[in-house]
């Protein structure tokens, strides 16, 4: 239990990591059951990238939907047939909430009945058996990892299986849900699986297909990794034509495509984390005509990718217009002005910039700039106590760079002489240690004797020469073996001088009370 909640940690992004905290906690709040499912798990579990967080609750998640809003979700859309919320988490982060259920399919084409269940029917329900997991986030459950169709060892072996013989049948969006799977992940479809679906397609089943499963696959080519792959793996299946009677990999912008994912790629190394996904279907659809491009936006379901993909090219013409005026004149400002704006308009502008001089200022923003922040003297000021610990370092390393971008600062010693005026004060020295005590201190009191005695004799002066009385009478004798008992027993003339005289001195009342004494007893 504990290995898979360490494999979700180590697997999702600290964004995503914080969008399970969050509708965990909103969930259980509610006392709602609460998993962690479909592609999420398989995901998580495989080591693929994991694209979005899908969520099944036991109960209506549509009365989740106000916490989720003040808790800062935005509710990207809602699906009242499938009790589905489509969510914008923080960060970028794409989730939907679905409310566990039974799917029972009348006839082909039909929508199918809708009813609450338990968690393990509505794995039961779903289209492949590496999307039939689930993963507790419940207290006293959490971790545990619901499997009741071996999906696990289906992704260990890189097969697609589907759950049961009329999956096809009842819902024939996962032909096409198969194929985009098995072009994404280069997996196979089982023996069983591969006969169901030439069967399925030989019997045309894709015309009952719902305008609604159509959207959701219009949608899901806009979060690939390589959607230019899947859009020829669809043409080649006859899928393409599903979704838009004519649309075709011709009708793609295929140049402008690669150079969208190249430049993606590039800000991620960067530490920018851009949605590409508006980007994408406008390259995709680049050559269709507008009214086929308003019907597929009509039938997506997230309506914030929508509305994006509808905003893309006048927000860029905007950023574009801001990067030709006096708010972008230095290279400063520019790359102020930059820094502000939403990653995904730079990631279009890029490729799309008519103006030589934008696209010029975007690609300094992203190499030749950044390497001018190299040329900061960051030894120097830490010499001059500006550390990332100062409260006024990030203004002063910015303001450094600044200069630096414009030309303002043009050597090492201009910088220094900028820096040194700006530099805080010294800090002060570090208080004396405390004065020892007990035991402690008559130990160093003991080293401190021994050492002023041994600088005491080394301080001595020792010559071969001959010495006259007073320099005899003050070096010290060296004693010749066995005869060290007599030199300390036997004390020197002026020794004995002194005692006589103490004795002399101690002696007179002593004495007097002696003669007392005597007199007494002669009495």
């Amino acid at each position: 239990m504990a290995d898979y909640i360490y494999t979700m940690e180590i697997r999702l992004t600290p964004d995503q990591q914080r969008g399970v905290t969050l509708v965990q906690d909103i969930a259980r709040a509610a006392g709602m059951n609460i998993y962690l499912t479909g592609g999420a798990v398989r995901d998580i579990i495989s080591g693929f990238p994991i694209r979005d967080l899908d969520f099944s609750v036991q109960g209506n998640p549509f009365k989740l939907q106000k916490d989720l809003e003040r808790a800062g979700v935005r509710i990207a859309g809602t699906d009242d047939d499938l009790k589905t919320l489509y969510l914008g988490l923080p960060g970028n982060v794409r989730a939907e909430v679905t409310m566990a259920r039974i799917e029972r399919y009348e006839k082909p084409g039909k929508p199918p009945v809708i009813t609450p269940a338990t968690l393990i029917e509505d794995l039961r329900r779903r289209d492949f058996t590496v999307n039939a997991m689930a993963l507790s986030l419940n207290p006293g459950s959490r971790g545990l990892l619901m499997d009741p169709f071996n999906g696990a060892a289906d992704i260990e072996a890189k097969l697609l299986r589907v759950l049961h013989n009329y999956a096809f049948v009842e819902d024939p969006s996962r032909l096409i849900r198969a194929s985009r799977f098995a072009a994404r992940f280069h997996w196979p479809l089982e023996e069983r699986t591969q006969a169901r679906y030439e069967s399925a397609k030989e019997n045309n089943y894709i015309e009952y297909i719902s305008g609604k499963a159509i959207g959701y696959e219009i949608e899901q080519l806009a979060y690939e990794d390589d959607p230019l792959h899947i859009v020829k793996v669809l043409e080649k299946e006859g899928w393409l034509k599903v979704l838009n009677p004519h649309w075709t990999s011709a009708k793609v912008d295929t140049v402008q495509l690669s150079q969208l994912l190249k430049t993606r790629q590039q800000m991620t190394e960067l530490g920018y984390a851009p949605d590409p996904a508006p980007a994408v279907m406008y390259f995709l659809t680049a050559r269709l005509a507008d009214k086929d491009i308003a019907d597929m936006r009509k039938q997506i379901p997230r309506k914030d990718l929508v509305e994006a993909w509808r905003d893309l090219e006048d927000h860029a013409k905007e950023l574009a217009k801001r990067l030709s005026g006096k708010e972008a004149a230095t290279p400063s400002r520019t790359w102020k002005l930059l820094s502000e704006a939403r990653p995904e308009m730079i990631l279009f502008l890029s490729g799309t910039a008519r103006q030589q001089a934008v696209a010029q200022k975007i690609k300094n923003f992203f190499t030749k700039w950044r390497q001018v922040q190299q040329k900061i003297p960051l030894a120097e000021m830490t010499e001059l106590h500006i550390t990332p610990q100062w409260p006024e370092y990030p203004k002063i390393a910015q303001d450094v760079f600044m200069l630096l971008l414009d030309g303002k600062l043009r050597s090492r010693t201009e910088t220094l002489k900028f820096l040194k005026p700006l530099a805080p004060p010294p800090p002060p020295p570090p208080p004396p240690p405390p004065p020892k005590r007990g035991r402690a201190a008559k130990a160093a009191a003991a080293a401190a004797a021994e050492a002023a005695a041994a600088a005491a004799a080394t301080a001595a002066p020792v010559t071969g020469k001959k010495k006259g009385k007073g320099q005899a009478a003050a070096s010290p004798a060296t004693p010749k073996p066995g005869a060290a008992a007599s030199v300390h027993t036997k004390p020197s003339n002026a020794g004995k001088a002194e005692k006589n005289t103490a004795a002399a001195k101690i002696a007179k009342p002593a004495g007097n009370s002696a003669k007392a004494k005597s007199g007494k007893k002669k009495h």
